[in-house]
């Protein structure tokens, strides 16, 4: 029986409280920056949380708000409840809800929320006549911490892609993972060692853009606990180790038309592409340059940009290798065509990445852009004067790089909003001022003795 203005899902939310003797309730939210918060709360708060929200202070929260417009508020997504399953223990557990922040004054979504910039690209798609599939595939290093509990870069296997034990030595801890993750409503498709030592990958199923952007998160906490329970730390950085491969998350996306049809797919197109999934490319394309500084927001993404170590830095699409930034994977049936990004890492916010992506593939739609002939050879092998004969272009070799182009891109930089667009770049520009007056171990062990 519900009560108030509590609606049928909320009202099963709070039953579902009460069965699983549920004690604590976070409440989760991302920043601009992509770093997962919350707010911790007994559960016997959860019905004011779904009538009144729950207040907290948004100036503490990198690039929210300044401290005279602090207030805010956080309104549960009852869909996004789920039990924490490293917080079980007895009769009472810790749960989770993802979060809407909300202006306490107008009463308004708040426009510097990553979750409500994604809902506003959605809302384009759903305007144009199409929702919004994706699925990611995060990658993450596991390493031993220290005496102290404090996380080194020593890795704890020697196995490589899709090894199996005694190298992988983490497939126990991956086995955990998956348990944690379908405990929490995953669908987990695959797990495997990646290439490099101590690197691995665990691939979720396709859900919509929001559901999508949520799991991210998700994924990235359970993981982190489930290893910490397990002695070892771990990492989406995504080059923690130089000379090696780093962690990406690629990301599969398409759309739908309103009566369920993959508006991706022609079965008559020679790549079996429709005509709207190539404008979709295109638009991409067009605006990869400004996607990166979102896709690959740390100073350290740009160690993992570079040519040699399957990471793609060269825009250009293919049906057939993976050296191009976009791919189109082979489909077995037409509800799968869908478009790879190869791009995007781990350590961004995936609200935002998802954001942009959906923005710049519309826009391609909406102006009709035409997507350029697939490369089918390894441009990794291409020098630059084919490159060039090719029109193939390279990503930002560094944030500051990435940066300006999200500045003269008004199509991803509109995107963001008023408010996160000026926050995120202000953040950005300062990373990267600090990171250029840095000195590097590298740098003393080179030249300290030599000059």
């Amino acid at each position: 029986m519900t009560s108030g203005n509590i609606t049928p899902t909320e009202q099963a939310v709070l039953d579902e409280i009460e069965e699983k003797g549920v004690d604590f309730l976070r409440l989760q939210f991302t920043d601009i920056l992509g770093v997962v918060k919350n707010v911790a709360v007994p559960a016997r708060q959860a019905e004011k949380a779904f009538t009144e929200g729950i207040y907290f202070d948004g100036s503490s929260i990198e690039g929210f708000v300044r401290i005279q417009e602090s207030d805010m508020r956080l309104v549960p997504d009852p869909d996004t409840f789920a039990i924490l399953p490293w917080r079980q223990s007895g009769e009472s557990a810790s749960a989770r809800m993802i979060c809407d922040v909300y202006n306490t004054s107008t009463g308004d979504p708040f426009e510097g929320d990553p979750r409500y910039i994604l809902k506003q690209a959605i809302d384009r798609a759903q305007d144009l006549g199409y929702s919004i599939n994706a699925a990611p595939e995060p990658e993450f290093f596991l390493f031993e911490e220290d005496e102290e509990g404090g996380a080194t870069t020593e890795t704890n296997d020697a196995g490589g892609y899709f090894d199996l034990a005694p190298k992988d030595l983490a497939s126990d801890v991956r086995r955990d993972i998956i348990y944690g993750l379908e405990n929490m409503g995953f669908e987990v498709e695959a797990s495997h060692h990646e290439v490099a030592e101590g690197q691995h990958e665990i691939n979720f199923e396709y859900d919509d853009a929001l559901t999508t952007a949520d799991n991210v998160g998700t994924f990235r906490t359970v993981v982190r606990a489930i290893a910490a329970q397990h002695g070892y730390h771990a990492t989406f950085m995504p080059k923690p180790i130089p000379r090696i491969n780093g962690s990406g998350m690629h990301t599969h996306i398409s759309l739908f038309t309103e009566d369920g049809e993959n508006a991706f797919h022609d079965g008559d197109d020679e790549f079996n592409l429709s005509s709207t999934a190539k404008s979709f490319l295109a638009g991409v394309l067009e605006h990869a340059p400004a996607i990166t500084a979102i896709a690959n927001p740390i100073v350290n993404s740009y160690k993992r940009l570079v040519p040699g170590y399957e990471a793609p830095v060269y825009v250009a699409w293919s049906d057939r290798n993976r050296s191009a930034l976009i791919r189109k994977p082979a489909a077995r049936v037409p509800a799968a065509s869908r478009i790879e990004l190869r791009s995007p890492d781990p350590s961004c916010n995936p609200y935002l990445a998802l954001a942009v992506m959906i923005h710049a593939g519309l826009d391609g739609i909406e102006n009709d852009l035409e997507a350029p002939d697939p490369v089918r050879e390894n441009i990794y092998e291409f020098d630059g004067k084919k490159r060039e004969e090719y029109g193939i272009e390279t990503l930002p070799t560094n944030l500051g790089e990435a940066v300006d182009a999200l500045e003269a891109d008004d199509v991803i930089y509109d995107a963001l909003g008023e408010h996160v667009g000026p926050k995120f770049v202000e953040a950005k520009r300062q990373e990267f001022q600090e990171y250029l007056v840095d000195v590097s171990e590298w740098e003393l062990d080179r030249y300290l003795e030599t000059f």
